[in-house]
């Protein structure tokens, strides 16, 4: 990653921002503003769809897809975002492995609040077992917010008794809603893009008075992931929410989970949104389509058949 790289994802990320807590209406034209500016691949077809009830982007790659569907849960502390602003990862994804993706638009607080939006995962996961897609060519994805939304989708799925996907890919998860990771203190002040305070503005929209001391809102210190399929976290050395990927993959190895914990250096929340500005985060991502090219397959009844 070379200075002027590093300078100019700096320069994104530091805008002057207002004092105090900003409305949920300038949280999410911000947002929006900001992830308009990521370069997102041009060879794709991207559709308007629904999906389990919800608005979906459908992102296809514009050689012949592969078998197999990303559902990518986008970013945005559960208040903020659309699968618009999460383009430049969807798309990328799909662009390096050739699979096609769904994108959910999931209701958002403060005007839904937790659990509406692993409600509506959850349905746009049974949604697609139900149109006869098999688990082993679905993979869940997401970032930020949506990284947490991967886990807690599937301890609701196996909560409902549905098999779990293919595997789990996620940026920068956000997994702990308690807070209590040593990184929330110790990269205070290098993370360029978030604060505690910041998070707890935007977390008690999603609470609304929840406790945060339960699986679905803090599955890094609480969920038991046993039978999770294979995971890939990555994240980055210079954010509040490390410690959210650390201390879940390390209950997912105590729970005999195949997992990979890709940290990279120097480098903020969700980094793999600045694909093509920053050489980082293009690795990354192909590191992220290799794993999902590994796990995501045509079931073996299926390939027998097909000889």
């Amino acid at each position: 990653m070379s200075r002027e790289q590093r300078t100019q994802v700096s320069a994104m990320l530091r805008q002057p921002r207002p004092d105090g807590p900003q409305s949920i209406e300038a949280l999410r034209a911000g947002f929006k503003a900001m992830m308009a500016q990521m370069v997102v691949p041009d060879s794709l077809r991207i559709t308007r769809t629904t999906l389990g009830d919800r608005p979906a982007l459908y992102v296809e790659p514009g050689t012949e897809a592969r078998t197999g569907t990303i559902l990518y849960f986008h970013g945005g502390g559960w208040v903020f975002g659309s699968p618009e602003t999460a383009l430049s990862l969807t798309g990328n994804l799909v662009a390096r492995t050739g699979l096609t993706a769904y994108s959910l638009d999931y209701r958002l607080a403060p005007e839904y609040p937790f659990p509406a939006a692993i409600e509506d995962t959850l349905s746009a996961y049974r949604a697609l077992l139900d149109s006869g897609e098999d688990p082993s060519t679905i993979a869940f994805a997401g970032d930020s917010a949506g990284g947490g939304l991967t886990f807690t989708t599937c301890l609701a799925a196996r909560d409902a008794g549905l098999p779990m996907p293919a595997a789990i890919v996620a940026f920068s998860p956000g997994l702990d809603a308690t807070r209590t990771g040593q990184s929330m203190d110790t990269k205070a002040g290098i993370d360029p893009f978030f604060t505690r305070e910041s998070l707890g503005h935007t977390g008690a929209m999603y609470l609304a008075g929840a406790d945060p001391h339960q699986p679905m809102l803090s599955p890094a210190v609480l969920a038991d992931p046993t039978g999770f399929p294979p995971m890939l976290l990555q994240a980055g050395t210079d954010e509040v929410h490390l410690d959210d990927s650390t201390r879940m993959a390390a209950r997912a190895r105590a729970a005999g989970v195949d997992v990979i914990l890709d940290i990279t250096a120097d480098v903020p929340h969700v980094f793999q949104s600045f694909a093509g500005v920053l050489d980082k985060a293009d690795q990354a991502l192909d590191r992220a389509a290799l794993f999902l090219t590994q796990h995501v397959h045509i079931p073996d009844t299926a390939a027998k058949s097909a000889r």
